[in-house]
């Protein structure tokens, strides 16, 4: 341990940084889960189901390219000062979303919300494993790990609440004074020293990959379903895509302090927990994206019954984290793993034989083994990382892996939408012109307001019905898919655990 971590140890107030920790984990939860419990709702008022997956996806691609900036200037000027102007930003963001009067005013709006959300728990989780040993650093991120879990049971539950009985706004609103708790315990009580480093930050780097993420998410969202698959649309992005992204490989290869550093990947021990953060991304955005609109337009259940599918996932997240905090010194980085995929997996296979028969029971035991499967993958993977990068490199290591976990986020918003559209409008195709007005991927509209819903024939009802669960089946098989590939992922890890 250097003389400037020792020093920081001493200044700064461990209990109330923790407390201000805590409280910002507690909002990224609640912004993880009761925009997707709201969202259906959001829907029946503003319109535009076939932007839906663009509220997440504009969140998540300025969050995912603004994490990496956000770890690389931690590591430059400080936890302190990042953080708070990040949340700065995310309250303001939050501020403006509430007000929004339609979908695309909304994406809008999530954009700014997502580029203050790129500070918050990458810097949160460094802040940590800056305090505290690998003994304590195990427990501690397990606790902070289970404290997003539990405060995301009250996500889906105030979501439905909120919308159902006042006004969806309040879920962008009830981050503010989250927010402002959490500036002050940071601002007073964490005491910092670093060295003085030379300014040097990756501003092209960025852009080269906010470029190539957007035309990516545009791709994996119109494709199939606003444009063929091999249309001179599609074809144009993807090479667009793909010669800004080698681009920015490029860049960050030349860069003397790339915001990737490319020798992080050349880690083993970097590489799987990195992989394998990005595709149980993608599958958690599936299931907290997805899972309220099966429950509400497929089994016509209320807005709080769907959040209780999805709080099962919250519960089965902090036991694991927990459980993985306290065991991961005891038995291993992979053992707890493994075990966390295997659990992924059983809750894909759960989902993928969901049907309106079983009922939200069923689907909150699938989603439950989904809690426990991110809850054993999330602690182990970031204790690891941390272990093996010092102080000067924290930072970005954990922003990578954070990096990794939006874009996952981003990734699978943006195509398991593109399937679920993409289907449905296969789905209605099929049907003729006898439900010609209903041919759309805005039908999801019609099933998520009750006044719209009301004046609809029972064959036609369950015509629409029908054609949404026959989208979101390919959803979920896709979710296996994405299951399996992450399992793959987590075998990779080393063995060897030495850390440093």
């Amino acid at each position: 341990m250097n003389l400037v971590e020792s020093e920081r140890k001493l200044k700064t107030n461990k209990p109330i940084v923790l407390a201000a920790i805590v409280i910002s984990t507690f909002m990224s939860a609640i912004e993880g889960t009761i925009v997707a419990t709201a969202m259906p709702g959001i829907v029946s008022e503003l319109g535009g189901f076939s932007l839906y997956s663009w509220v997440f996806s504009a969140y998540l691609i300025m969050q995912a390219v603004t994490i990496l900036i956000y770890g690389k200037l931690a590591d430059l000027f400080g936890r302190k000062p990042i953080f708070v102007f990040g949340v700065t930003i995310f309250l303001i963001g939050s501020l403006l979303c509430g007000l929004a009067t339609s979908m695309v005013v909304l994406i809008m709006f999530r954009l700014i919300q997502g580029f203050g959300a790129g500070a918050v728990t990458p810097i949160a989780t460094t802040i940590v494993g800056d305090m505290y040993t690998l003994e304590e650093r195990g427990k501690v991120q397990g606790y902070l790990s289970s404290v997003w879990g539990i405060s995301a049971i009250l996500g889906p539950l105030l979501g439905g609440v909120l919308v159902q009985y006042v006004s969806w706004s309040w879920i962008f609103w009830i981050n503010i004074p989250i927010g402002l708790f959490a500036i002050i315990g940071i601002v007073f009580f964490l005491h910092e020293e670093r060295e003085k480093k030379q300014q040097k930050i990756d501003y092209l780097g960025s852009i080269l990959l906010l470029i190539a993420i957007l035309a990516f998410m545009v791709v994996l969202i119109q494709g199939g379903s606003v444009w063929e698959w091999f249309s001179i649309e599609i074809v144009s992005l993807s090479a667009i895509a793909l010669f800004f992204f080698l681009f920015f490989l490029y860049q960050e290869h030349l860069f003397e302090e790339p915001m990737l550093p490319l020798r992080l990947w050349r880690q083993r021990a970097m590489v799987s927990p990195n992989l394998a953060t990005l595709t149980s991304g993608m599958i958690v955005m599936g299931v907290s994206s997805f899972l309220p609109t099966f429950v509400q337009g497929v089994m016509g259940q209320t807005p709080i019954i769907a959040g209780f599918t999805l709080t099962t996932m919250s519960i089965g997240w902090p036991i694991a984290s927990t459980i993985a905090g306290r065991m991961i010194v005891k038995v291993g980085f992979r053992l707890l793993a493994i075990v966390g995929g295997v659990s992924l997996l059983v809750g894909a296979i759960l989902f993928v034989f969901l049907t309106p028969a079983l009922g939200p029971i069923w689907a909150g035991a699938a989603s439950f083994f989904i809690g426990i499967g991110m809850g054993l993958t999330s602690t182990t993977f970031i204790v690891a990382i941390q272990s093996h990068v010092n102080w000067e490199m924290r930072g970005i290591a954990t922003a990578n892996n954070m990096f990794m976990r939006m874009l996952g986020n981003a990734v699978g918003a943006a195509l398991l939408g593109g399937i679920l559209n993409s289907k449905m409008s296969h789905y209605f195709y099929k049907q003729g012109k006898s439900v010609d007005k209903l041919l759309s991927n805005d039908v999801a509209n019609v099933l998520l307001n009750d006044a719209e819903k009301s004046t609809l024939s029972e064959e036609t009802l369950f015509l629409l019905q029908d054609g949404l669960a026959y989208g979101l089946h390919y959803v979920y098989i896709c979710l296996f898919v994405i299951a399996c590939v992450t399992f793959l992922f987590i075998i990779m890890l080393p063995k060897s655990e030495k850390v440093i």
